[in-house]
Order: structure tokens, then C-alpha cells, then sequence
């Protein structure tokens, strides 16, 4: 035997022993779930998985999802090497697989131990990566789950981890060791960090708060981060006059390379920015963090019955992620706006932009809000992310959301506004653990808190495709749109970056300098002027004028890498500002006051009834 196999034959049995222990252990906790997750191969980038069944029925099922994280199908099977089980004496069980994500197991009426291992390299926020740097896992890409046990309790434990690295989860702690969750619900949507994080806490309006960084030390600043955390918690939790929970983590990654998004959890959030564009634009990760925050009430607690129950196996469609997530970022900018962490001009020079991107996409003709919320599950392709093939419902969402509490102001003479609207909707819902109707729910409510007929905005706006008259909504703040047209840079092509993807090319305009250098479409872009093409890359393009020379590192399709370079063109384009009405009147500055603190001009105490 070679010292070698040696090792690994020890290591072995400790793991056997370890079962053991854990198995006693689990025979305590009687009908829970039990899984043990071995970080043994970080080079390799291996994950290898044990799952303690209980005693049941003589054939057991269990699923890998499909998706996670994002409303992509992704078949995270298609990482798994291998599995194998055994019964508690030792002795090998059948395994058949049932389909590409599900594998049945034969003879486990008196409980089995069921092994995999699973491949696990997919970075950011919305996948499961473990290297030797750290692991970060979204459990629902490597725990498979017993389909008869899915709401029971389950408990999961880390083994093998390097010297040095922590554990932080907000998962509950158990006395033996590991974590507790009291389903696969509850657990998968717990997001787990290993390596050796920088962590602080604070406590503010009676909530504790942890905050677990990832990253070079010299790329960020903990206590102005606590800062911002402060202003974004105080705002929200006031906003809501609601706090659902004693502890919430947030936690960051500041990576070197391509970053960019945020995944939310009932209980903490996962949030990557590029540590460059942190130095650059700080702002970033307060929009980021406000969004991913608000998401505990809009998303995991006030939520659509179409989402209802998940199922890991295929999509879950929808029409309500205009309001899930569109209207998310409607209210993280008033959060932001509350906490002083955005100003008025630059808020309204970003709604004037984001009108600017839904009027310039052709498609805003053709696909609703509500079906772009259908269609959410196919923005993982390029084509699909074409501004004449969709539209997003996050942009347009979130102008519906400042539409429609500008319209329940109007409506309801200033004694009702979105906030209403949200702390109806989680009293109704949320509260009462019940799921609301899609659209018509957040009809039912916007109707109710201003006493008027809404089925006009919905019927045009979000469920059709009219185009919005924005001055008959802003008049009553005493604002205009007015539309100019400027010369702007061409750079010749369009692309877009999936969530978990990397940004690839889209479309190229015939004859254009980008042409002509060789671009094509379903190049993938690797870098923009030497910075990493990441989620800030669409705004770097913005930033160039006419006559700039744009590099770009691509690889084409069938592999190779190589530099392209060409001067930027230019074309005519209609800009939208946002501007005050002539003779702002008494009323429109109060309405106005009153819109960028989030609140009706009445307090709802005065007029409750």
C-alpha cells in the first residue's frame, strides 16, 4: 500500500466513524433528514454528499432541482459524478435513475445512507462554487431531497474543511453541531459561506444584523458599509412598520473579475460587486443592497400564489415579477431616498434614464409586463434579451411602480400612496401566511387603500401594452417629460450578460466599424477596454463618445482568443429628462415632498376609519 492510499484509507474510516456519530446523533432527532457535506477536493472543485434517511418506505425517491436561485432552468444534475447507497448494516442498495435529475432507492424501509459526488464551480450569488479560496453554496444546487420528505424536518453538517475557515449560515445553530432548518424549503433557502470571512454585527430597531464579507481587506471599508447598512434596515423596517424576524445576514462578495447581482432569502442576501466598480460607483451597492433587502417582504413573504408551491422539477411561471421585482426596485429607491443614500436630482435623472431604455426597446409595443414576467424563464438566451424581442420586467416594473403610487395619490387625494399599497398587501397576505392572486391582487390593494377604480392602469399597462403617458401621471408632482434628441456614440453591436452567464453578443449592425473588426454574433465578450466584462459593462459602453476606440478581448464560438479594435460611431437618439411643470404650484411641491419620502401627505392615523 503507498503512503498515499494510505491516507486515503484513513481518512475513510474517520469519515466512517464520523457517520457513525452522526447517525446516533440523528437517531435523537427521529424523523429528520440528514445531510453531511465533505469539502475534501477543493483543486477539483468536488463536493461529496451523504444524506441519512430515516426509517420508511421500502422505495425512496430523491430530486436534484432543476433551477435555483434564478427562473432559469439549469439541471444542476449534470454536475453529479456518481451515486451509490448502502443500508444501515453497510450493505449496497439498488440505485436506479428515474430521469435526469431523480434517483429511486430500493430496500430502505429500516433507513439508508445514500453518496454523491457533485461538481460545484459556478460562481456569484446565484450557484454553488467551492475552491480553495472558500465555498459558497445555494444548497438547492447539491442536496437532492427525499420526494416523500420534503416537508419535514432536515439538518445539514460541513466536514472536512480547511484550517481556518468558518462556517456562516442563517441557519440555526444546533447543540451536536451543524444546522437545522424545519423543511427543504427553509433550508435550500439558506445560503451558506465557508472560508475566512470578515464578519461584524449591529443591532438596530430591536433586529440583529450580521454582515459576512468576502474579499481582499484593502477593497472595502466594514464600517462605512455598517453605515449604509444602518440607513437601509432603519428605512425599510420604518417604511413597512414591520420587522418579521430577530436576525438577517447580508452577506458580500468583492471579487477582482466579472461580478454584479444579488440573490434574496427570507432571512439574509447574497450580494456580489466587482471590487473596482466598489471604489468607483459606492452607490452601487446600496441600490443593490436596498433591492435585495425589501425582497424579504416582496418576494419571500408577500408573494404571488403562481410561485406557489415551488417545484424544483420544472418552471414555476408567473405574471407577477413587474411587481415582484419591478416594483422591489420602486421601493428600495425610496428606502434610499429615506436613509439619504440617494438625492433627489440623481433619483430623477435615473427615472428619466430608465423611461429612456423601456421607449428605446421596440418591444415595448408587443410584450407586456405580465408577459414579460411569463417569459422570464427564457432570459438566459441572447436573442431573447434583444431590445425588439422583450422588454424587462424589472425596468418596466419598476416605472409601473412609481406610476401606480402616483396614480393611488391622485386617486385617493393624497391619503394613500405604494406604501399603503405594500403594508396592505404583507397585513393581507404576508401576515396570514396567505399568497396573493398575481396582478389582481395588487389591484385588489392599490383599490382598496385609495377607494378608486384602478382597472384602467392595469388593463393598459400591465397586462397591455399602451404606451405609458408619463405627464398625466408626473403632472401632479409638478414634473414633465420632455424628450430632446442628442448625438451619442455606436459602438456597432448589442449584447447582454445572463445572471450566471457571461456577456455575449447579440446583434451587429451592418457595416458598422464593429463588423468590419470582426465581431459576430455569439462572440462571448471576456473583457471592454481591459476591465472584465461584468454587470457595469453596459455603462462603460454608455460612457464612451463618438470617435473613442473600444477594445474588446472576445472568444468566438468555436473557440480562440482574440482582440478586437475599432473607432466608436455615432447616431441620433432620443434623450428624456425629467423637468419641473411651468408654475409648480403649492399642492404639486407638497405632493412632491411627500412622494420622495415614501409617505401619503395625511398621516393614516389622521383619516384611519
Amino acid at each position: 500500500m503507498t503512503l498515499a492510499s494510505a491516507n486515503v484509507g484513513a481518512s475513510r474510516q474517520i469519515l466512517r466513524w464520523a457517520l457513525l456519530i452522526w447517525i446516533a446523533a440523528a437517531g435523537a432527532a427521529n424523523a429528520a433528514t440528514n445531510y453531511t457535506i465533505s469539502l475534501a477536493s477543493p483543486g477539483q472543485h468536488l463536493v461529496e454528499v451523504q444524506i441519512l434517511l430515516p426509517q420508511g418506505p421500502e422505495q425512496r425517491e430523491l430530486q436534484l432541482p432543476v433551477w435555483n436561485a434564478l427562473y432559469q432552468v439549469r439541471d444542476f444534475a449534470k454536475y453529479v459524478n456518481w451515486v451509490r447507497a448502502r443500508d444501515r448494516a453497510g450493505r449496497a442498495l439498488t440505485v436506479r435513475q428515474v430521469d435526469k435529475s431523480r434517483w429511486q432507492i430500493t430496500g430502505a424501509q429500516d433507513g439508508a445512507v445514500i453518496e454523491y459526488q457533485i461538481f460545484a464551480d459556478s460562481p456569484g450569488p446565484f450557484g454553488a462554487q467551492f475552491n480553495s479560496h472558500h465555498a459558497f453554496l445555494n444548497l438547492a444546487q447539491v442536496l437532492m431531497y427525499p420526494l416523500d420528505a420534503r416537508n419535514g424536518p432536515m439538518a445539514v453538517r460541513f466536514n472536512q474543511l480547511p484550517e481556518g475557515w468558518r462556517v456562516a449560515t442563517p441557519l440555526a445553530p444546533m447543540p451536536e453541531g451543524g444546522f437545522s432548518a424545519e423543511s427543504y424549503d427553509r433550508l435550500v433557502d439558506s445560503p451558506v459561506e465557508i472560508g475566512a470571512f470578515q464578519e461584524s454585527d449591529f443591532d438596530e430597531g430591536g433586529g440583529h444584523y450580521r454582515v459576512v464579507i468576502d474579499a481582499e481587506p484593502g477593497d472595502y471599508d466594514m464600517e462605512k458599509i455598517g453605515a449604509m447598512l444602518h440607513k437601509i434596515v432603519a428605512g425599510a423596517t420604518s417604511w413597512m412598520d414591520d420587522r418579521p424576524f430577530d436576525s438577517y445576514m447580508f452577506l458580500y462578495h468583492f471579487p477582482k473579475g466579472p461580478a454584479g447581482g444579488g440573490m434574496e432569502h427570507s432571512y439574509s442576501t447574497a450580494i456580489e460587486v466587482n471590487a473596482d466598480v466598489l471604489a468607483r460607483a459606492p452607490e452601487v451597492l446600496a441600490s443593490v443592497t436596498a433591492h435585495e433587502f425589501f425582497h424579504l417582504w416582496n418576494v419571500k413573504r408577500i408573494r404571488p400564489q403562481t410561485l406557489e408551491p415551488v417545484d424544483y422539477t420544472k418552471e414555476n411561471y408567473t405574471r407577477a415579477l413587474w411587481f415582484s421585482e419591478g416594483c422591489t426596485s420602486t421601493a428600495s429607491d425610496i428606502i434610499q431616498l429615506r436613509g439619504g443614500l440617494l438625492d433627489e436630482n440623481r433619483f430623477e435623472r435615473d427615472l428619466a434614464s430608465g423611461i429612456g431604455e423601456l421607449e428605446r426597446r421596440p418591444a415595448h409595443l408587443t410584450q407586456s409586463a405580465e408577459e414579460s414576467s411569463l417569459d422570464a424563464w427564457m432570459e438566459g438566451d441572447a436573442y431573447y434579451r434583444r431590445p425588439e424581442r422583450s422588454i424587462s420586467y424589472y425596468n418596466k416594473g419598476e416605472l409601473l411602480g412609481i406610476t401606480l403610487d402616483l396614480a393611488v395619490r391622485e386617486a385617493s387625494h393624497g391619503q394613500a400612496s405604494l406604501r399603503e399599497v405594500f403594508q396592505r398587501m404583507n397585513r393581507n397576505y404576508a401576515q396570514k401566511a396567505r399568497f396573493f392572486p398575481d396582478s389582481d391582487g395588487v389591484r385588489e390593494a392599490a383599490e382598496a387603500v385609495s377607494h378608486a377604480d384602478l382597472g384602467w392602469f392595469f388593463a393598459k399597462y400591465v397586462a397591455g401594452t399602451e404606451e405609458i403617458p408619463w405627464n398625466d401621471f408626473f403632472r401632479s408632482v409638478g414634473l414633465r417629460v420632455a424628450e430632446g434628441k442628442n448625438t451619442v456614440a455606436d459602438a456597432g453591436f448589442v449584447a447582454s450578460r445572463n445572471f450566471d452567464g457571461p456577456m455575449t453578443v447579440a446583434a451587429v449592425s451592418a457595416g458598422s466599424e464593429a463588423e468590419r473588426a470582426g465581431l459576430q454574433v455569439g462572440n462571448t465578450i471576456l473583457e471592454i477596454n481591459g476591465n472584465a466584462a461584468g454587470q457595469e459593462s453596459a455603462q462603460e459602453i454608455e460612457r464612451l463618445a463618438p470617435g473613442d476606440t473600444i477594445t474588446l478581448k472576445i472568444r468566438a464560438r468555436r473557440g480562440g482568443e482574440r482582440e478586437l479594435k475599432w473607432k466608436v460611431g455615432s447616431r441620433e437618439e432620443i434623450s428624456y429628462e425629467l423637468k419641473d411643470v411651468e408654475n409648480v404650484t403649492a399642492e404639486q411641491r407638497a405632493r412632491r415632498v411627500a412622494w420622495l419620502k415614501g409617505e401619503s401627505q395625511i398621516p393614516q392615523e389622521a383619516h384611519a376609519h
